[in-house]
């Protein structure tokens, strides 16, 4: 039997999500729990979970909060452990904490790269391999991944977070091959940009404040996509549909899609790249 939800609802599933404190991993355990499934949300910022378990507690929801930092590999043992005992099973796992940072390669600090790969890269990496053997013995799960867009096709002056992003792009292609033939599903999500607070972080952490001319959405709209993908798995998810056209566009003529993403990328307005430690 393949494992995913014919029906409306998320009655009965348990899903953990990391970068759960605001933002898409925020909206998105609203959604699951407002639909019927238990989750378990984690982030470092602990007082920011608890007003969002007291929230969806308080609409008859069910949630607990696992503070946890996604660079740490025994943090995310430990927060898939507290799943399994607080519901006794966990059925999807979303790993979805990430940071960006703007400017060129000789802007890019050497520290802010490799943490860039630690949260974004290697974060998602701690979260799967924590879930899968639980994933294995239950004899189903389901992976997902939130990368980006630009995972797909870099852009302009975000040469690190592209980079990270498109390795959870390879990493998910190569757990799909490797389950093919299982009911563990791995699915990738690629989001344009979402109204969270990303930009709002690289302001206060860098010093950067970016804009931008290309599609925009809300994170509601990216969070509905990733429900819709729970209820049935697909390999790849474009929460903006028309992004896929970028990705294919990519592939068949790449010298005019630099051209493109060179039009309609984002610009730096006011500030100058400094590093300091991101509170991912």
């Amino acid at each position: 039997m393949h494992y995913h939800l014919e029906m409306g609802r998320l009655d009965g599933r348990v899903v953990a999500i990391t970068g759960a404190s605001a933002g898409i991993g925020r909206a998105t355990a609203e959604r699951v729990a407002a639909e019927g499934g238990a989750v378990v949300v984690s982030a470092r910022r602990e007082d920011l979970l608890g007003d969002l378990v007291a929230a969806i507690r308080g609409r008859g929801g069910r949630a607990i909060a696992v503070a946890a930092d996604v660079t740490v590999e025994a943090d995310a043992d430990r927060l898939v452990a507290a799943t399994i005992e607080a519901f006794g099973r966990l059925d999807v796992m979303i790993c979805n904490a990430g940071f960006g940072y703007y400017g060129t390669v000789e802007e890019t600090p050497p520290e802010v790269m490799q943490r860039m790969m630690d949260v974004n890269f290697m974060g998602t990496y701690y979260g799967a391999r924590a879930a899968m053997p639980f994933f294995r013995a239950q004899g189903h799960g389901h992976l997902l991944l939130i990368s980006s867009i630009v995972g797909r096709r870099g852009i302009p002056l975000m040469s690190g977070y592209s980079a990270t992003k498109a390795a959870q792009a390879g990493f998910a292609e190569s757990l799909r091959s490797e389950l093919a033939t299982t009911d563990i599903h791995v699915s990738a999500v690629y989001p344009v940009s979402t109204d969270t607070e990303y930009r709002a972080a690289m302001e206060r952490d860098y010093g950067q404040s970016v804009s931008g001319l290309g599609p925009r959405q809300s994170v509601e709209h990216v969070a509905a996509a990733i429900v819709q993908c729970i209820r049935r798995p697909r390999a790849e998810v474009y929460p903006h549909s028309k992004s896929r056209a970028l990705a294919v566009l990519n592939i068949v003529a790449p010298a005019f899609a630099d051209r493109l993403v060179q039009k309609y990328g984002r610009k730096r307005t006011v500030g100058t790249p400094e590093f300091k430690s991101p509170d991912a």
